[in-house]
């Protein structure tokens, strides 16, 4: 975190649950100021009386209009890039809204930042932006695309990362379980056998930093992570919430879903760097002439298999229950409700 000292911090969409562990994480620290930048005045208010610091700075507006962003980004020397559409079945319904927030919005937030002279931004992606069948996965990869094409003219650096399904995070699956436990409904599984990734929103931090302190411009970088099958998920939950024969109701498949998400294209795969705990994917740096090609770095990963959530390591009920106790949310959901 010393990268950070005395610096001024933007965080897009930064009322979402990701905002909220960098404010845990940064408050503390020697940054100068910490701005929220979203579009909902009732989410910064709640945040505003959570997180009472005067560090802590308000911008209302969307990464949708050009000038609010630029308003935004005035004396920013970093930038985490977190505002989205990120709902599935919403963008598979409007796809051109997310279109205009994730593609879009993201070239406005790097040209205000190149233009007020961003020292770095990391820009947050996901899994469903490899090789993607939905509209919320289309405009992400689209967005990658933004994020290295700018990455290549600029001063600024801009980098991204690529996360899986984050524990507990607002609209995730784990939140929806709790809730239709606490209204005594059944839990709705997609399908038993479908696999995500799970990483915790700390896991989240831990790698915007990594890709703060590590980053090239046009880097992609993705934590390894392990899965879990969402039937186990919903079994080891009902578990730790002492009600283990609590019934599941298997519903299918929801608009644009896949079986299993995919971290690293096999393309990717034989490019990217192992960082230990990190993939690397350099951007390709040739231009359009094609007379040299060139990654840098010195270790290539030589299997051509792809990175995703059937191949890593897989949870199992007892590691979930770890992971789910670890993470306190469930703990907190139930204080004081006394509904079962």
């Amino acid at each position: 975190m010393d990268g950070f000292k005395d610096g001024v911090l933007l965080i897009t969409g930064g009322t979402g649950s990701f905002g909220n562990a960098v404010l845990r994480r940064f408050l503390a620290s020697g940054m100068r100021e910490i701005r929220i930048f979203s579009r909902d005045e009732k989410k910064q208010d709640d945040l505003r009386k959570k997180y009472p610091s005067q560090k802590l700075k308000f911008y209302i507006g969307d990464v949708r209009d050009p000038s609010s962003v630029l308003v935004a980004t005035r004396g920013v020397d970093y930038i985490f890039h977190a505002a989205a559409l990120k709902q599935v079945p919403s963008c598979e319904f409007h796809p051109m809204e997310a279109v205009k927030t994730n593609v879009l919005g993201t070239e406005n937030v790097l040209e205000a930042a190149i233009h007020n002279r961003v020292r770095r931004v990391i820009c947050l992606s996901t899994d469903k932006a490899v090789y993607p069948i939905n509209a919320m996965g289309i405009s992400k990869a689209l967005m990658e695309k933004v994020m290295v094409a700018k990455s290549r003219t600029c001063s600024t650096t801009i980098c991204g990362t690529r996360y899986g399904n984050v524990m507990a995070s607002r609209g995730s699956v784990i939140p929806l379980f709790v809730e239709q436990w606490q209204q005594r409904q059944p839990l709705t599984v997609t399908d038993p056998g479908m696999t995500r990734f799970m990483m915790t929103l700390d896991d989240a931090v831990d790698l915007v930093l990594y890709a703060f302190e590590h980053g090239h411009p046009g880097d992609i970088f993705v934590q390894k992570a392990p899965a879990a099958a969402i039937g186990t998920l919903a079994s080891a939950l009902l578990e730790v919430l002492g009600d283990p024969d609590h019934p599941v109701d298997v519903i299918g498949t929801r608009h644009g879903e896949k079986l299993y998400e995919t971290l690293l294209t096999k393309e990717e795969y034989i490019n990217a760097l192992d960082m230990g705990g990190f993939f690397r994917v350099p951007a390709d740096k040739r231009d359009l002439n094609y007379d040299k090609f060139f990654i840098d770095g010195d270790q290539k990963l030589t299997s051509e298999e792809e990175y995703n959530s059937h191949n890593t390591q897989r949870l199992n009920v007892e590691q979930i229950k770890e992971k789910l106790l670890a993470l306190g949310y469930v703990k907190n959901e139930l204080k004081g409700w006394s509904g079962k």
